[in-house]
């Protein structure tokens, strides 16, 4: 799949449409801020159906596939009559539309084959934003409303666990998104880019504890045999789109940048671009604008295998600050490979693939390639004078 690829339009979407369609996919259009302006969405109620959508819950317990449907036919009727005035009232269209979508596959029913007239509704829904044609993570976790308006398929604590996990760890990934572009143009010699890659590694800690939040608190079990099922894909317009699981928050933001732009693996690379279209469209244009580029990694290795450069002490905190970044997401890779075994096992597991659609033997080589490459330049570093662990306070310090 071509990463600026946009998803499937309506043949009958009208010239302005298209204009539109094409003015979103640019990198620098609006900067997807409805993106980030997830209060302003979780505030809205499109269809006035929040008492609706919390017997969701109850619906799914009984498998209640007649009032499921019942309730979509129903929303897909009301869409003519919404006044969608911008982009958090589309978004947050979208996030009711999915949850039940997510709760009538989970039964064994494709949506469209039981609501057909939806099918236009999700293509001009995702089209106005150059986003697939149905909920996505964002939508389910971060764009939720919390409290008794939160969205649910289960109304279990652990559901609520899981996607405040996401929640939480959001707004950390965008920021990793732009501390990764500005080091991706700094030279490594560059007095700023130890401390900036520090940053970027203590920004990467939050991911660890919340992952170790979820270990505590979410059963592999639940996960598996609860959850996992209102995460299949559906059909629009001939083709699959996953639902909103975790899997679809990208961590790849940090590693194309830090290593994967030139030291990843042929599955690596295919899982990148089957999960590209679910990310937001800047995001699409940061992978299109760094994964041809030489990584983090592969540039400080090179320079730190020049006789030319072996006393340069900013090149030294910079790969040591390297180092902790890799660190930091060995272990969180750890800890996510961990959960995932213990919910995939032989004896728990409904599906042989993730929530994400890939199996457990990718997460087993991302796992190694971090280690691989943070095992990289720390034998670089070992090897010359002054190379070390930089303290908190050090790596900024001295040009």
């Amino acid at each position: 799949m071509n990463p600026t690829a946009t998803p499937p339009t309506r043949p009958d979407r009208t010239p302005h449409e298209e204009v539109s369609m094409t003015a979103t996919a640019t990198p620098t259009a609006r900067c997807d801020r409805s993106f980030f302006n997830a209060q302003a969405i979780q505030a809205l109620d499109p269809f006035g159906l929040d008492d609706a959508l919390a017997d969701l819950p109850a619906l799914n317990a009984r498998a209640d596939v007649p009032a499921l449907t019942a309730l979509l036919q129903h929303m897909t009727a009301q869409y003519k009559h919404l006044t969608l005035l911008d982009a958090e009232s589309t978004h947050a269209t979208m996030r009711d539309f999915g949850i039940v979508l997510g709760s009538l596959k989970r039964h064994g029913v494709e949506p469209l084959s039981v609501v057909p007239h939806l099918e236009p509704i999700l293509l001009d829904l995702g089209g106005q934003h150059d986003m697939v044609p149905r909920d996505t993570v964002l939508h389910y976790t971060v764009w939720n409303p919390d409290g008794e308006r939160r969205r649910l398929y289960t109304g279990d604590p652990q559901e609520r666990e899981l996607q405040d996990a996401v929640t939480n760890v959001f707004p950390h990934l965008s920021a990793s998104l732009a501390l990764s572009d500005s080091l991706a143009d700094l030279d490594p010699r560059d007095v700023r880019f130890a401390p900036l890659a520090m940053h970027l590694a203590r920004t990467s800690e939050v991911m660890v504890d919340t992952i170790d939040r979820v270990t505590q608190h979410v059963s592999p079990i639940f996960f598996a045999q609860t959850m996992r099922p209102y995460f299949e894909e559906i059909h629009v317009n001939g083709r699959a789109y996953l639902g909103p699981a975790a899997a679809q928050v990208p961590l790849w933001l940090i590693d194309i940048t830090l290593w994967a732009s030139d030291r990843s693996h042929p599955a690596y690379e295919h899982f990148l671009q089957e999960s590209l279209q679910y990310s937001p469209p800047s995001w699409r244009a940061f992978y299109a604008a760094h994964s041809a580029r030489p990584s983090l990694v592969t540039k400080v290795s090179a320079l730190l295998a020049s006789d030319a450069h072996q006393h340069d002490r900013n090149l030294l905190r910079s790969a040591d600050a390297l180092t902790a970044l890799l660190r930091t997401l060995k272990v969180f890779r750890g800890r996510h490979l961990g959960i995932a075994r213990r919910a995939y096992a032989e004896d728990v597991r409904l599906y042989e693939h993730g929530s994400g659609g890939a199996p457990i033997e990718l997460l087993k080589t991302i796992t190694q390639l971090t280690k691989e490459n943070e095992a990289a330049v720390r034998a670089r570093v070992g090897g010359r004078p002054g190379g070390h662990a930089p303290a908190r306070g050090e790596v900024g310090s001295g040009a």
